[in-house]
């Protein structure tokens, strides 16, 4: 069910802004709307502050659906959603963060032909800015005295500069869940551009990320394009987002996971070992070379024939740009051929889906006996650590050492080069050879890092240091400078 008009705070103390929002609309056939929540670590950490911390949450209306909420004015509690012009949205969201920063931290740009930084780029730039200072302007009037403001993620790397402007008083956060680019990738960009995005990020009294991997590289880059005295006044944070193994655990018992279970089992067939991965079919998370990797260790130790199946599920994911619909056919094609080469009449070498089932991704968790996990590069990657959470056997873990989680999990987990196909069927043997009772007290280590900050107290704890911070700058200290947990 939806209001025909939300609770919305006219001066909220704990503000969120993110591209996407807590709640996305659809419009029935009878013309009504369906309000759908999400999930995630920030709606369980708002969870978490209570109902009445006077909270608000600004977000962007993304599909028909939420456009046509706005224009009724049917809202949430403590939503307050942007109708932005959708061509502005297209510009700033695929033109810019998806096809520009998003390669850019993931170091996904075929050099020799792109990028290509010309008029069409700046114009898209324009939309960008203009994008983020819809929401500056929105959080600067919602905001009260002195109130907290945590700002999410690339789509929104200016704003925290562009509000400070307008609101010096209150104490404004940014967190980036991407990793960040190394400087002579980020030199890529055009040099008042780079500028332009440190110097957003450091209108934040903290910026944040996943790793401290990821957040020396930002320091670099700051100090390289802006000069060794660029972080005064901005502290930088580090917060590693946990899963939340009780939900976790409780979903995945569910009747419909049960029942999906029983569906993969009969898929598999009797006896055999399953190597698992659960992805968006996202550029960087080398789900190609993943697939050939299995390949290379069926053709090298073909005693692993029919007695192994690759679970690989493989959701589209930004399929309105080419490159990543190319490339979701890409994992299809691959698919394909190794069960054409070596599939029989009662084994299927890959189990392939590519639409989106949760409750089908947790019955893989439990089936695991090999996770595997190997992009290029990645923030952090949760589903590495909710696969050891769940697995009912316990689970060998296959990790990229380009994912943020490896420094988390790397001691207890077999690591790979995500571009060593050969290392990578090396490692896929290691882990499914592994000693039972190895392996289960790996998983035990690996779900305890897995769980050391939960989505509410990952949450929390970014709000606890901005109200030090605050504090302290209310007795008479500055914004800076330094680095912070």
């Amino acid at each position: 069910m939806v209001s025909e008009h939300s609770a919305v705070p006219a001066r909220a103390q704990i503000l969120v802004a993110s591209n996407r929002g807590p709640v996305s609309y659809t419009l029935r056939e009878d013309d009504t709307l369906d309000a759908r929540r999400g999930g995630g670590g920030l709606v369980s950490g708002l969870s978490a502050i209570g109902s009445d911390a006077d909270a608000l949450w600004v977000c962007s209306a993304l599909g028909p659906g939420d456009r046509e909420a706005v224009r009724r004015g049917v809202g949430e509690p403590g939503v307050l959603m942007l109708a932005i012009d959708e061509s502005v949205h297209s510009d700033a969201y695929n033109g810019i963060a998806n096809s520009v920063l998003w390669f850019i931290h993931h170091l996904l740009y075929q050099t020799p032909l792109e990028p290509v930084f010309d008029e069409e780029f700046r114009r898209q730039w324009g939309s960008y800015e203009s994008y983020n200072r819809s929401f500056a302007e929105a959080l600067a009037e919602r905001a009260g005295d002195g109130a907290t403001v945590v700002v999410q993620d690339y789509h929104l790397a200016l704003v925290p500069g562009m509000l400070r402007e307008l609101r010096p008083d209150l104490q404004i956060g940014h967190f980036s869940h991407t990793p960040w680019a190394p400087v002579d990738y980020f030199r890529l960009l055009p040099d008042d551009i780079a500028q332009q995005l440190l110097r957003g990020l450091l209108g934040a009294d903290r910026t944040c990320f996943l790793t401290q991997r990821w957040a020396d590289a930002f320091a670099d880059c700051c100090r390289d394009q802006l000069g060794d005295d660029a972080l005064t006044g901005t502290h930088i944070g580090v917060h590693g987002l946990g899963a939340d193994a009780e939900f976790l655990r409780e979903r995945a018992h569910r009747p419909d996971v049960a029942e999906r279970m029983a569906t993969l089992r009969e898929q598999i067939g009797p006896g055999r070992k399953t190597i698992v991965r659960v992805d968006r079919t996202e550029l960087s998370k080398n789900i190609v070379r993943g697939l050939l990797a299995y390949r290379s260790l069926l053709h090298s130790r073909p005693e692993w024939r029919e007695r192994v199946t690759h679970i690989a599920f493989a959701y589209p994911s930004r399929q309105d740009l080419a490159v990543y619909r190319d490339y979701t056919a890409d994992v299809q094609r691959v698919a394909d051929e190794i069960n054409a080469e070596f599939g029989t009449a009662d084994w299927t070498p890959v189990i392939l889906h590519v639409k989106d089932d949760f409750a089908r991704s947790l019955a893989a968790y439990r089936l695991a006996d090999v996770a595997l996990v190997n992009p290029i590069r990645d923030g952090m990657n949760l589903v590495a650590k909710e696969i050891p959470l769940v697995s009912d056997e316990g689970c060998a873990l296959v990790l990229s050492r380009e994912a943020g989680a490896y420094e988390e999990l790397g001691d207890d987990a077999v690591p790979v080069n995500p571009y060593d196909i050969t290392g990578t069927a090396d490692a896929l043997h290691r882990a499914l050879t592994m000693p039972a009772g190895e392996r289960l007290e790996r998983t035990a280590r690996l779900s305890a890092a897995a769980t050391a900050l939960p989505p509410h107290r990952w949450f929390l704890d970014q709000l606890e240091a901005l109200r030090r911070l605050g504090e302290a700058t209310d007795a008479g200290g500055d914004r800076g400078p330094g680095s912070g947990g």
